[in-house]
């Protein structure tokens, strides 16, 4: 059986992985998939502590499954977004798309 300690310390350094890209990057993409590592991170700590602190409840589970869900409709409309500002500007650099609107 792992530690809680372990899971913990994988999940908080998938968080500030993430936290990582979602500050340096500039490409709209990475930036998504930096937010999903952060939720990613999230959902390993609600099942760990769903399973260690109360492995009889579900409590955990059903945050994650409803994070899980969330993550797959902010990707989709983020896809459509990401193609509209390619559309728009031929570009996916954050920093271009803002330059551009003024």
């Amino acid at each position: 059986m792992v530690p809680v300690s372990h899971i913990l310390l994988l999940s908080t350094a998938l968080f500030f992985i993430g936290m990582y890209g979602l500050f340096t990057r500039r490409n709209m993409i990475a930036l998504l998939m930096s937010i999903e590592l952060m939720l990613n991170s999230i959902n390993i700590n609600f099942v760990a502590f769903n399973k260690y602190l109360w492995p009889g409840q579900l409590d955990g589970i059903f945050f994650t499954i409803f994070i899980i869900t969330i993550a797959a409709a902010e990707a989709a409309i983020a896809i459509a977004i990401v193609i509209n500002l390619y559309r728009s500007h031929l570009s996916i650099d954050v920093n271009d798309a803002a330059e551009l609107k003024h």
